[in-house]
């Protein structure tokens, strides 16, 4: 009686366990640098969507204080107009500013007895507390000195600021121009540039964001003869 022989069973050799591994290896590290592209590329979307945004902020706001710019030629020591781009940039005027404007409850509320919709508004540009330049907006009623708050805790509506100019069109030279000596005036016409850099301390990996923006001053300067009542000369 002849018996079956008996069945052989293969197994792997190290090498070709080796060479699994390996080719396991590369497929694991080739999902991992897809996964690190997709990741930094939407991180990179991201960071460049919220400046963009964080622009339009601070572009809304200065348009809606310059939508209420006032100015009074007998009484300019409290309604100059001023623009600075030497050093830290500035830019400073009164205006009658809606209620949708930032910190509006704090300078206007009837409850509280308060009603100072025309402030002067200032915009400038300050160090951070991580070495970096903010844009920040001050506040305060156009007849009164600004308060303590407003000059430690001024509102900041724009971090990481590379660049900050306004620039002034003069209709006498029909250029634009960086500084606006004549505080007794107001310009037609405003250029506002704005360059946001990348958030490097929160890890921010978008480039450099810019943008500018022209504003049409709807208002002229109140002469001394209409402000008491007179008849304007001609």
């Amino acid at each position: 009686m002849n018996c079956p022989p008996p069945s052989r069973r293969r197994a792997f050799t190290l090498i070709e366990i080796m060479v699994a591994m390996m080719i396991f290896g590369m497929v694991i590290a080739a999902i991992y640098a897809t996964w690190a592209l997709v990741m930094r590329a939407t991180q990179v979307g991201q960071d460049a969507a919220a400046r963009a945004q964080r622009q339009r902020v601070v572009l809304r706001t200065i348009e809606d204080a310059l939508m209420g710019i006032q100015s009074f030629q007998a009484s300019q020591n409290y309604y100059w107009f001023r623009v600075e781009n030497q050093g830290e940039a500035f830019l400073s005027f009164a205006a009658r500013l809606p209620d949708t404007f930032p910190r509006d409850r704090k300078f206007v509320g009837s409850g509280l007895g308060k009603d100072f919709n025309s402030r002067r508004v200032t915009f400038s540009v300050a160090a951070g507390e991580g070495g970096e330049n903010n844009l920040i907006l001050r506040q305060n009623p156009i007849l009164m000195d600004m308060d303590q708050d407003e000059q430690q805790y001024p509102l900041v509506l724009a971090r990481n600021v590379k660049a900050f100019t306004v620039e002034c069109w003069d209709t006498n030279k029909s250029e634009w121009i960086s500084e606006w000596e004549n505080t007794n005036s107001i310009p037609p016409m405003l250029r506002v540039n704005l360059v946001l850099g990348r958030n490097t301390a929160a890890g921010g990996s978008a480039p450099e964001f810019a943008a500018a923006r022209i504003f049409t001053v709807p208002s002229v300067m109140m002469p001394v003869a209409v402000q008491r009542g007179g008849t304007p000369p001609r």
